[in-house]
Protein backbone atom coordinates (compact mmCIF):
# COMPACT_ATOMS: atom_id res chain seq x y z
CA UNK A 1 0.00 0.00 0.00
CA UNK A 2 2.86 2.37 0.84
CA UNK A 3 4.52 1.63 -2.52
CA UNK A 4 1.38 2.53 -4.44
CA UNK A 5 0.98 5.91 -2.76
CA UNK A 6 4.70 6.66 -3.32
CA UNK A 7 4.29 5.83 -7.02
CA UNK A 8 1.24 8.11 -7.25
CA UNK A 9 3.15 10.90 -5.51
CA UNK A 10 6.04 10.60 -8.00
CA UNK A 11 3.67 10.76 -11.00
CA UNK A 12 1.84 13.75 -9.49
CA UNK A 13 5.17 15.48 -8.86
CA UNK A 14 6.35 14.79 -12.42
CA UNK A 15 3.07 16.11 -13.80
CA UNK A 16 3.36 19.25 -11.67
CA UNK A 17 6.94 19.79 -12.84
CA UNK A 18 5.88 19.69 -16.50
CA UNK A 19 7.07 16.15 -17.29
CA UNK A 20 5.34 14.48 -20.19
CA UNK A 21 2.71 12.07 -18.90
CA UNK A 22 1.49 9.68 -21.58
CA UNK A 23 -2.02 8.27 -21.55
CA UNK A 24 -2.53 4.61 -20.86
CA UNK A 25 -2.16 2.85 -24.27
CA UNK A 26 -5.11 0.62 -23.35
CA UNK A 27 -7.50 3.58 -23.06
CA UNK A 28 -9.69 4.29 -26.08
CA UNK A 29 -10.44 7.79 -27.33
CA UNK A 30 -14.01 8.34 -28.43
CA UNK A 31 -14.65 10.41 -31.54
CA UNK A 32 -17.01 13.34 -30.91
CA UNK A 33 -20.60 12.91 -32.05
CA UNK A 34 -21.51 14.66 -35.28
CA UNK A 35 -24.68 16.62 -35.95
CA UNK A 36 -26.54 17.33 -39.18
CA UNK A 37 -27.70 20.91 -39.69
CA UNK A 38 -30.90 21.34 -41.71
CA UNK A 39 -32.72 24.32 -43.22
CA UNK A 40 -36.49 24.00 -43.58
CA UNK A 41 -38.79 25.42 -46.23
CA UNK A 42 -41.36 28.10 -45.48
CA UNK A 43 -43.63 30.21 -47.68
CA UNK A 44 -42.06 33.56 -46.79
CA UNK A 45 -38.25 33.47 -46.82
CA UNK A 46 -36.91 34.52 -50.24
CA UNK A 47 -34.84 31.95 -52.12
CA UNK A 48 -32.07 34.53 -52.56
CA UNK A 49 -31.81 34.90 -48.79
CA UNK A 50 -31.49 31.13 -48.33
CA UNK A 51 -28.69 31.06 -50.92
CA UNK A 52 -26.97 33.93 -49.09
CA UNK A 53 -27.20 32.03 -45.78
CA UNK A 54 -25.75 28.90 -47.39
CA UNK A 55 -22.89 30.93 -48.89
CA UNK A 56 -22.03 33.05 -45.84
CA UNK A 57 -22.68 30.75 -42.89
CA UNK A 58 -22.04 27.35 -44.46
CA UNK A 59 -19.40 28.52 -46.98
CA UNK A 60 -21.06 26.87 -49.97
CA UNK A 61 -20.18 27.91 -53.52
CA UNK A 62 -23.03 29.66 -55.33
CA UNK A 63 -23.91 26.67 -57.51
CA UNK A 64 -24.00 24.28 -54.54
CA UNK A 65 -25.92 26.81 -52.43
CA UNK A 66 -28.50 27.12 -55.21
CA UNK A 67 -28.77 23.33 -55.46
CA UNK A 68 -29.33 22.98 -51.69
CA UNK A 69 -31.85 25.85 -51.74
CA UNK A 70 -33.85 24.10 -54.47
CA UNK A 71 -33.75 20.87 -52.43
CA UNK A 72 -35.10 22.80 -49.43
CA UNK A 73 -37.80 24.37 -51.60
CA UNK A 74 -38.85 21.15 -53.34
CA UNK A 75 -38.42 18.58 -50.56
CA UNK A 76 -39.19 20.66 -47.47
CA UNK A 77 -35.69 20.60 -45.98
CA UNK A 78 -32.06 20.39 -47.02
CA UNK A 79 -28.83 19.32 -45.39
CA UNK A 80 -26.38 22.18 -44.90
CA UNK A 81 -23.53 20.21 -43.34
CA UNK A 82 -22.37 17.82 -40.64
CA UNK A 83 -20.40 19.22 -37.70
CA UNK A 84 -19.33 18.53 -34.12
CA UNK A 85 -21.95 19.66 -31.58
CA UNK A 86 -20.54 23.11 -30.74
CA UNK A 87 -20.05 24.08 -34.37
CA UNK A 88 -23.52 22.83 -35.37
CA UNK A 89 -25.06 24.73 -32.46
CA UNK A 90 -23.23 27.91 -33.47
CA UNK A 91 -24.32 27.62 -37.11
CA UNK A 92 -27.97 27.11 -36.10
CA UNK A 93 -27.78 30.21 -33.88
CA UNK A 94 -26.15 32.24 -36.68
CA UNK A 95 -28.89 31.28 -39.14
CA UNK A 96 -31.65 32.12 -36.69
CA UNK A 97 -30.05 35.47 -35.80
CA UNK A 98 -29.56 36.42 -39.45
CA UNK A 99 -33.14 35.42 -40.29
CA UNK A 100 -34.49 37.49 -37.39
CA UNK A 101 -32.40 40.51 -38.45
CA UNK A 102 -33.99 40.30 -41.90
CA UNK A 103 -37.43 39.43 -40.48
CA UNK A 104 -37.64 36.02 -42.12
CA UNK A 105 -39.12 32.93 -40.43
CA UNK A 106 -36.37 30.63 -41.75
CA UNK A 107 -36.09 27.53 -39.55
CA UNK A 108 -32.77 25.80 -38.92
CA UNK A 109 -32.37 22.64 -36.83
CA UNK A 110 -29.72 20.10 -35.90
CA UNK A 111 -29.89 16.39 -35.17
CA UNK A 112 -27.34 13.82 -34.13
CA UNK A 113 -26.01 11.80 -37.04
Amino acid sequence: MAQESEKTRVVDQQHAEGALVLPDPESKFKEPALYKVWLHNDDYTPMEFVVEVLETIFHKANTLATKVMLEIHNQGSGLCGVFPYEIAETKVAQVIDKAKQHRHPLKCTMEEE
